[in-house]
């Protein structure tokens, strides 16, 4: 039997009028979808009635289907000749574990295409009125996984982020919060420098929570942010008092 083809998709960011075409397409003409839990669900309404869903969404130490078993899957669905869409939020390549399915679908001599979604990172900071660069405020910016326990004692990675960039973006990095707050000013950043938490980015869940690397650990707790999240760090931040645009839920904090 011929082998089917994978299309390893970015659902955008939580709105679903942020997919792209090309991920509409795959999406419309795929046999087998594999969603994960921040591909917004109506997506899904797009499907052909005859397709088969799967969930392998992934809360933090709670995986509904391990990496492995993803890559199995991927594997097996597309030696059956089938066509499927994996479908991931944000973008596939910024911390979605594109790169892992690529080679496993390579090795199998599988056909594959990916396709860029726009990225939390930048799309939640921009639903909160907040550009990640300005050519007055910063024309440096990184993406970072709040996934960090093995990063606590890297000085050399610390140092470069409290220095060297003006604008930081912390992927699922609310348990972590306090961690990326101490290595920060202890690297040498200001704890005056502005920080944003962004829950539930470009849906209609959004809150954010603004304050500084100094405060916005009790802020956020106050006001119990939780994930999925984005964290960012500096004084882009404040642009946010003068461009905010998008409705937020009713319990946001400004």
């Amino acid at each position: 039997m011929k082998n089917g083809k994978v299309y390893l998709v970015g659902a955008g960011p939580g709105d679903p009028k942020l997919i792209t075409v090309r991920g509409l397409e795959c999406i419309k003409t795929s046999d087998v979808i594999i969603y994960d839990r921040l591909a917004n669900p109506s997506l899904l309404d797009y499907a052909n009635v005859s397709a088969e869903f799967i969930y392998c969404g992934k809360l933090p130490k709670q995986h509904t289907l391990k990496q492995e078993q993803i890559n199995e899957l991927l594997v097996t669905k597309a030696k059956e000749g089938k066509v499927v869409t994996r479908l991931k939020g944000g973008d596939p390549c910024v911390f979605g574990r594109v790169g892992e399915e690529a080679e496993v679908l390579a090795s199998h001599k599988i056909p594959y295409e990916i396709v860029p979604g726009v990225s939390s990172g930048i799309a939640a900071p921009a639903y909160a009125g907040i550009p990640v660069t300005h050519r007055d405020y910063g024309s440096s910016f990184a993406m970072v996984t709040g996934h960090l326990q093995n990063e606590e004692n890297n000085e050399v990675k610390w140092s470069a982020l409290a220095n060297g960039i003006d604008t930081i973006a912390f992927y699922m990095g609310v348990k972590n919060l306090p961690l990326i707050c101490n290595q920060l000013i202890l690297h040498g950043k200001k704890s005056s420098t502005a920080v944003a938490i962004i829950e539930w980015g470009t849906t209609e869940k959004q809150r954010v929570v603004v304050g500084t690397l100094e405060t916005i650990e009790q802020k956020a707790r106050e006001a119990s942010i939780s994930h999925p999240a984005i964290i960012l760090v500096g004084e882009i931040v404040t642009l946010r008092g003068k461009i905010k645009w998008y409705k937020e839920d009713a319990l946001g904090v400004s």
